[in-house]
């Protein structure tokens, strides 16, 4: 028997990405899966153009997959976020389709954000698809066919297991799409910004018999969790965009939970394409919003304060420095 899993996709002018993530969703074998995908009120025609390829009037192309048709067209249930709230019912036909012949779209009144945009899609599927799980996907991904199949096996594997991720990779780093982005990482709120990724220096972890590893948190561009365990508050929408996956995952670490990557589970990242155009967040924002999550989850924040700006004043200096040396290489 397969759990049931919701998958919460948010879109904000991306529909080239949206398109081309949910045509590789529409091709996995896991047979028992719907999707919502929660616009954050695009002004770019995104619900119109996402619509044109659920018509099969948009075939998009990806290195990672072939277009299908037999799945079109892709039949759409649209509500708008009172509608989400409320719980609407969805018409009596909904459930005669398959997967990957439905598509739930929630369109939202105003741009709220990561953590709230997710949180509207995550409530209405609380309310009205009871899943076991909830899979949070950045919709500048491209999933491997088996990537859910494998986060559900690992998550069925324990009952202490309330977040899975997959090993993901770079969509494109420097033509190679085999280097490693994220594999989860670790909590360690004595250095800045408080979580930190697992280096491997690009290289793929080996896989043992298992091919799971045991982490400290896992990106929200992809994290599968048990709804059963998630936290009455869901991601923080104190966060408007950034650390609501660490902050979650520390939820869960307090209640003894576990969070854990599968390493046979793939998935490809545009990384930084969200953020990139989120105009006003830059470098200052990322900062008030780290420093507020490590606020939060650090009782002692204040002695530490001084020793975390000096930490930030390296972390960004570092990365200016590489940014100029990068330019003027290719210049």
């Amino acid at each position: 028997m397969n759990p049931q899993v919701t998958v919460v996709l948010l879109n904000w002018n991306g529909w080239k990405d949206t398109i081309e993530c949910l045509e590789s969703l529409y091709q996995i074998d896991y047979p028992n899966y719907d999707i919502i995908l929660v616009d954050n009120d695009s002004d770019d025609d995104s619900i119109e153009r996402i619509k044109a390829y659920c018509e099969a009037q948009i075939k998009p192309k990806s290195n990672f997959y072939s277009y299908k048709s037999d799945n079109k067209p892709i039949q759409i249930f649209e509500f708008n976020k009172n509608e989400a709230e409320t719980g609407k019912a969805l018409e009596s036909d909904y459930n005669t389709l398959s997967s990957n012949q439905r598509l739930i779209i929630i369109k939202n009144d105003k741009n709220y954000g990561f953590a709230e945009g997710n949180n509207i899609g995550i409530k209405y599927a609380l309310k009205s698809l009871n899943p076991t799980y909830i899979l949070l996907l950045n919709n500048d991904t491209v999933v491997d066919s088996h990537f859910l199949t494998e986060l559900v096996k690992t998550g069925e594997s324990n009952d202490k297991i309330a977040v899975v991720g997959p090993k993901t990779f770079f969509y494109d780093f420097n033509g190679k799409n085999n280097i490693i982005w994220s594999v989860g990482g670790v909590i360690d709120l004595s250095r800045y910004p408080g979580y930190h990724d697992i280096e491997l220096g690009h290289k793929n972890p080996p896989i043992d018999g298992n091919s799971t590893m045991e982490v400290g948190w896992v990106s929200g561009a992809i994290m599968l969790i048990k709804t059963k365990m998630l936290p009455g508050k869901l991601l923080n929408s104190e966060f408007f965009f950034g650390c609501e996956d660490a902050d979650i995952c520390i939820e869960m670490d307090k209640k003894g939970y576990k969070m854990v990557t599968n390493l046979k589970s793939v998935v490809w990242h545009k990384a930084g394409v969200s953020k990139s155009k989120v105009k006003f967040m830059g470098i200052t924002r990322e900062i008030k919003t780290n420093l507020k999550f490590m606020k939060n989850h650090e009782k002692n924040y204040k002695l530490h304060l001084p020793i975390y700006t000096v930490q930030l004043l390296y972390r960004y200096s570092s990365m200016l420095l590489k940014k100029i040396a990068r330019n003027i290489k290719n210049s």
